[in-house]
């Protein structure tokens, strides 16, 4: 499994945080234990698999010590779910600054066409977290699963915003049922997690045409052709 991204950055290998008296601030520190941890998390159930992972993974990738894990998680599935949200919170952070700063006049393709692309790019860049969020984590309980419905409904308000605006710049595009957005991501959600499965991590790019013609055809109406806008 690759690990290369920086949400699965582990310190195996590295020095620990300073223990007992520091120069550091303790703010600082336990800042710096969190996101070790969060990071190592995400390594660990990349290349383990989420009921295989342990704290003692996690806590040696991370170089910090269990008393330190416990003081920020209560067990491994908190820190599972702090850890998958913070990434969520990137995905959508990274797709949100990618459209926002596309100019007035961009098509609505166009745009849609950004917003996929920054999707995969952020994914590409991050495959073990690709690998937890599209993988492990509807196998890793119920409160997992609630938060993956979130993260659909907050893709699916993309999808909405992006529908708005395209009927303001095209009144022929066509009104959609509310399932229409849910749709969309429902699908995307398949086609990625399909190949993030696989490995093949490069392959991802490829979907992006793909992307694009579905939510255009679900979304607009238009013609399935790849290769579009």
């Amino acid at each position: 499994m690759r690990q290369e991204g920086s949400l699965a950055r582990t310190h195996e290998g590295e020095p620990g945080l300073p223990r007992g008296r520091s120069r550091l601030p303790a703010a600082r520190v336990r800042a710096a234990q969190r996101e070790r941890i969060i990071r190592a998390i995400v390594a660990v159930v990349a290349e383990n698999g989420y009921a295989a992972a342990t704290i003692a993974d996690v806590v040696r990738n991370a170089k910090v010590s269990r008393a330190a894990f416990y003081a920020h998680f209560s067990d491994k599935e908190d820190c599972f779910l702090e850890a998958t949200q913070e990434g969520g919170r990137l995905m959508i952070g990274h797709i949100v600054a990618a459209t926002h700063g596309l100019a007035d006049d961009v098509s609505p393709e166009q745009a849609m066409r950004v917003a996929c692309r920054a999707l995969l790019e952020f994914l590409i860049a991050e495959p073990a977290f690709a690998q937890v969020f599209y993988v492990e984590m509807p196998g890793a309980g119920r409160v997992a699963r609630d938060r993956i419905d979130a993260s659909r409904h907050r893709f699916a308000h993309l999808n909405r915003a992006w529908h708005q605006r395209a009927r303001a710049v095209d009144p022929s595009c066509p009104q959609v049922p509310e399932h229409a957005y849910l749709a969309a991501v429902g699908a995307t959600t398949e086609l990625v997690r399909a190949t993030v499965h696989s490995g093949r991590f490069d392959a991802l790019a490829e979907l992006e045409d793909s992307l694009v013609a579905l939510h255009l055809a679900l979304l607009a109406a238009k013609a399935w052709t790849k290769g579009t806008p």
